[in-house]
């Protein structure tokens, strides 16, 4: 059989955009996004303007069942080389005003969906001459951030689970990566507030370009993949008392 890369999340944003640069590479795909958001219409035009091969999987993966029914179809039809972990929710919220569905969504998203699916696709990855995961983390995951609360802890699991299971398949033909990119240029929604906050301009990235250089450092196995290295240095040197102030004033601006 041929062989495939998965993406979740893959309509919009960072998801499309690896969408894209795997195409470009001649590379088949596997799309899973949502019901009712065109991935059908996206998958024929990669299918057309590459020659690639491209399926779609209209699924809601915050339902664990829907996540299960996922991995079994992809392992009985096809071979999996490539496994893209982008589906992800945040949000920027006052922890007293946050209903449970808010915090639960977050949780099932970002760990439990992140982590399922990969336990249950390794053994297809596996079995392919090489593998690749690369898991989408954030720079958030570097620091805890007030009104965000749950998001960063979700992405410091992500970061943690994806560093560990590297590790744990050092000899084997299956690498994992993780990135954690800062604010990416998506919608004008998250581009208002992003941009109340005075670093909001400098963090914002260009989701083809993370893509691209994602990409380019999976192949390479890099475990650890940095797509902004000036604000990544200045989380890293800057002591926790001034850091975790600095983001919770820059979040308490968004919901402001």
């Amino acid at each position: 059989m041929e062989k495939y890369a998965l993406i979740t999340g893959a309509r919009h944003g960072l998801g499309k955009s690896f969408a894209i640069e795997l195409s470009k590479m001649k590379i088949n795909t596997i799309l899973v996004s949502r019901p009712n958001h065109g991935l059908q219409e996206f998958c024929t035009e990669l299918k057309e303007k590459y020659e690639i091969d491209s399926k779609c999987f209209e699924t809601d993966l915050s339902v664990y069942q829907n996540v299960i029914d996922l991995a079994n179809w992809v392992n009985q039809h096809f071979d999996l080389f490539i496994l893209i972990n982008n589906v992800g929710v945040g949000g920027t919220i006052r922890m007293t005003d946050a209903d449970v569905d808010y915090l639960n969504n977050i949780i099932k998203l970002n760990v439990i969906t992140t982590s399922v699916l990969t336990h249950q696709l390794l053994p297809n990855l596996l079995k392919q001459p090489r593998g690749y995961v690369l898991n989408i983390s954030s720079l958030a995951a570097y620091l805890p951030i007030g009104f965000k609360t749950v998001y960063p802890a979700s992405k410091s699991f992500v970061y943690s689970f994806s560093r560990g299971l590297n590790q744990e398949l050092k000899g084997t033909n299956v690498s994992v990566s993780v990135v954690c990119p800062g604010p990416i240029r998506t919608n004008d929604e998250i581009m208002k507030r992003v941009e109340k906050g005075f670093f909001g301009k400098f963090m914002v990235l260009e989701p083809e370009f993370i893509a691209k250089k994602c990409i380019r450092e999976l192949f390479l196995k890099k475990a650890d993949i940095v797509v902004n290295p000036m604000i990544w240095f200045f989380i890293m040197i800057l002591p926790k008392w001034i850091k975790i102030p600095i983001m919770t004033k820059i979040a308490s601006k968004e919901i402001s």
